[in-house]
């Protein structure tokens, strides 16, 4: 099938488990998972009426944001070395995979140095795997607090990656984990701050749908397998 055909079948696979989970189908956006893609598949799934892509490499999108021209969301998914802070800061309109203090001050740093303010998720390990990034859940109160007070950062909610499971429904729990873990921390932080849960890949996104996800991170499901 056509990338176009491909998220069509994505988006009805979407809207059907919102309406299970008594949620509106709107309530959910498709990120596009476009890394290691070429810029010419970004355009066709554009053309389709995509908006939202995913890419987990800076120096990769940077040609590719250049390439595809206006029109294009991009959230930076993968995990961002602080070298990159600066690049990544100026490329994306997101960043969901926001893990430390330390890479939060840098994002901010240069945030305020261009005069932008943007958008970032908190990333938790709450699978507790070694290879994954993200926060441990105990650290996520203080974490969220000290990012929503940098000036250059919007703190929009949280963000994780489950381990794989054969059965998708395995992940729920990490996902329903995640969802109580924002409500949690919603009092004591300005508003808006918690109202993305970013969770839900290609194999699992309407496991986290039921869940309550409001962004899920599709990749092969559209593109295919990469090259």
């Amino acid at each position: 099938m056509s990338i176009a055909q491909n998220l069509q079948a994505v988006r009805e696979r979407m809207a059907q488990a919102a309406i299970a989970a008594g949620r509106d189908p709107a309530s959910v956006r498709l990120v596009a998972v476009s890394k290691m893609h070429a810029a010419s598949e970004v355009a066709q799934a554009l053309a389709a009426g995509q908006l939202i892509f995913g890419e987990n490499y800076a120096q990769e999108a940077q040609a590719k944001i250049a390439a595809v021209g206006p029109g294009a969301h991009w959230h930076f998914i993968g995990h961002l070395q602080g070298n990159k802070a600066r690049l990544a800061a100026g490329l994306f309109d997101m960043i969901e995979s926001v893990h430390s203090l330390k890479l939060a001050q840098a994002l901010d740093r240069h945030c305020q140095e261009m005069g932008k303010r943007l958008p970032v998720l908190l990333q938790v390990n709450l699978g507790g795997e070694a290879q994954k990034s993200g926060c441990p859940p105990h650290e996520a109160p203080a974490l969220a607090s000290a990012m929503a007070a940098l000036p250059g950062l919007e703190l929009k909610g949280l963000m994780t990656m489950p381990p794989f499971y054969d059965d998708p429904g395995q992940a729920r729990p990490i996902f329903a984990g995640l969802r109580r873990l924002a409500a949690s921390l919603a009092p004591g932080l300005p508003p808006g701050s918690m109202d993305e849960l970013s969770m839900g890949m290609s194999g699992d996104f309407e496991a986290a749908i039921a869940e309550g996800s409001t962004l899920v991170r599709v990749g092969t499901a559209i593109f295919g397998q990469r090259g």
